[in-house]
């Protein structure tokens, strides 16, 4: 038998159970992988929640991120073979594969050859970070040497990951935190200055980091009413990109500010790198020579055993962690 991490209706990472099904066979273009490590986002609390784009077909499976090995392929299937080491990048509707499981099937398009330089633990924490931030920084915003960028939840696996994508670029990459429990923390990560929200005056500290002239990129998965000192703290004609909206309250909006500081808005959801074959490999590409350099660097803050996937899932929401949250699956 086969465990896989599913859950019956909507609700907290209580609803989650672990249920024995049979293993599946891989149909045409599907790979059929033995996980070794999981990662957890926070797309799949959204989904579990029903807060969404993607709903679930009950009893419904959960999850975008695995590392392991190949068993089996289906027809059509060229490339990987049964023994190979392999990742799945975030690619596919939630409600058409779930891959938190011990044995999982994924589309071909999202399987991709494990690095090397990399354990399994970190194979999995990598690709939705990286992807989300490459997405939003260099396809999107086209963020570049000398540009300083805002980037809001900046303990979170893609924030850190902008953080050193900014790096990477030569852009300046100033954080915000809701305290400064984590500002060590975010400037051993290579933030150049941490705003802890709730202790200081936000747009006052970006002017003043910035002379006056503010942020040119301001990458933000909160939205809610954050957003519109984000847009105050905003330089003329900067690029905002939005790929979240983890505040529940609406979002106010100052169309004067919009207007006059001649300011682009997107709403950048990592699908529009990850379903177009040519943009999804260019983001495949840079990750891998930054995984291969040392200049991109998995962050992960805990491991949980398959077991504990529910406590995985509550710390994960507690917000406490810098990182990503990796299970682990016994052999």
């Amino acid at each position: 038998m086969n465990r896989v991490v599913r859950f019956h209706q909507f609700g907290g990472p209580e609803v989650l159970s672990l249920e024995e099904v049979p293993v599946p066979v891989p149909g045409p273009g599907e790979v059929l992988i033995r996980t070794r490590a999981l990662g957890l986002n926070r797309a799949e609390s959204m989904y579990r929640t029903g807060r969404h784009a993607a709903q679930p077909r009950f009893p419904s499976g959960i999850g975008l991120e695995a590392a392991g090995e190949v068993e089996a392929v289906g027809i059509g299937v060229t490339g990987p073979v049964a023994g190979d080491k392999v990742s799945v990048v975030p690619s596919f509707p939630l409600n058409e594969y779930g891959v938190h499981g011990e044995h999982v099937l994924a589309p071909r398009h999202a399987v991709v050859t494990h690095p090397a330089n990399l354990s399994y633990e970190q194979t999995a924490s990598v690709w939705m970070m990286f992807i989300t931030a490459y997405g939003g920084l260099i396809d999107l915003a086209r963020l570049g040497k000398r540009d300083t960028i805002l980037i809001s939840a900046a303990s979170s696996s893609v924030g850190l990951a902008a953080i050193q994508i900014a790096r990477i670029v030569g852009a300046r990459p100033l954080v915000l935190t809701r305290t400064s429990a984590k500002r060590q923390q975010l400037l051993d990560a290579g933030a150049d200055e941490v705003i802890a929200t709730s202790e200081e005056d936000t747009v006052a500290r970006v002017r003043e980091l910035t002379d006056g002239i503010g942020a040119q990129v301001i990458f933000d998965p909160v939205g809610g009413p954050p957003l519109a000192d984000l847009i105050t703290a905003a330089a003329h004609q900067a690029t905002i990109v939005l790929y979240g909206r983890l505040h529940s309250e609406p979002t106010p909006l100052d169309a004067g500010e919009v207007l006059f500081k001649q300011l682009s808005i997107h709403g950048y959801d990592m699908a529009d790198i990850t379903t177009d074959d040519t943009r999804r490999s260019q983001a495949v590409d840079f990750i891998r020579e930054g995984l291969a350099d040392g200049t991109l660097t998995p962050a992960i803050d805990r491991t949980f055993p398959l077991d504990e996937i529910v406590d995985a899932y509550t710390y994960l929401e507690s917000g406490s962690q810098v990182g990503k949250i990796i299970v682990t699956v016994p052999r």
